[in-house]
């Protein structure tokens, strides 16, 4: 009897615990992934860094060759606090990304991925439903490094742009065909409530995790102020 009861108490206290490990350790993940894609040389452009609104990272999304190339993918969206923008970044949300394949290895390969989300439309489309990139978002492969001064108009008109790393390679990415949601189950175990993504990301209602301290320290350090016109 002794037994069935400790069982029964894992089932009701232990699950939930572990399950916020699991996405504390997403958050985890999505710091240590923006420190080393800042840190690569004639990486991400400063000036598109410091006019970008928000920062999603997801990190090893994997391609699933068995699913019709399906591809699938978790991590986090932190966003600029205040009305306009112009605070420090805050507290993260958690993504989704699904959708067809956007150019990522074969045979499973988990590839990084950095979006910057470049104006207030796209950030509230994205903390606000499922969005299809290129379609209901415009979206466009993110120049890098120097390239950024020879970047085409569209990719300046984009409100997203994006960037992957695979295998130590570093480049823009194509994203059309996928889609972003915010999964709001994963918000619920990481911060112990339900919470919409816009409350976490523009009405700054929870306090970030100390999982999300690498996240918010580098952004803050390599982009404090909010550049954009």
């Amino acid at each position: 009897m002794r037994y069935l009861s400790v069982v029964i108490m894992i089932v009701l206290f232990g699950l939930p615990g572990e399950a916020q490990h699991k996405e504390q350790e997403r958050v985890r993940n999505a710091g240590m992934v923006i420190k080393e894609i800042l840190d690569i040389p004639d990486g991400i452009p400063q000036q598109l860094l410091d006019k970008a609104e928000c920062v999603i990272v997801l990190p090893s999304v994997v391609k699933l060759a068995f699913v019709f190339g399906g591809s699938y993918g978790r991590g986090v969206m932190t966003c600029r606090r205040g009305n306009e923008f112009t605070g420090p970044w805050g507290a993260p949300t958690m993504m989704a990304l699904e959708g067809g394949s956007f150019g990522l290895q074969l045979g499973g390969q988990a590839t990084d991925y950095v979006l910057l989300v470049m104006n207030p439309r796209g950030a509230d489309s994205i903390l606000s439903s499922k969005v299809k990139l290129g379609a209901g978002l415009s979206a466009a492969a993110g120049p890098k490094g120097r390239d950024a001064i020879a970047a085409t108009d569209a990719a300046f008109r984009a409100e997203v742009l994006s960037y992957s790393r695979s295998r130590g390679l570093f480049a823009g990415a194509f994203l059309d065909g996928s889609t972003l949601r915010p999964d709001n189950d994963a918000n619920k175990r990481l911060y112990n409530r339900k919470i919409s993504a816009k409350e976490v990301a523009l009405e700054d209602k929870v306090t970030p995790t100390p999982a999300a301290q690498e996240l918010l320290f580098e952004l803050n350090k390599r982009s404090p102020k909010n550049l954009s016109s």
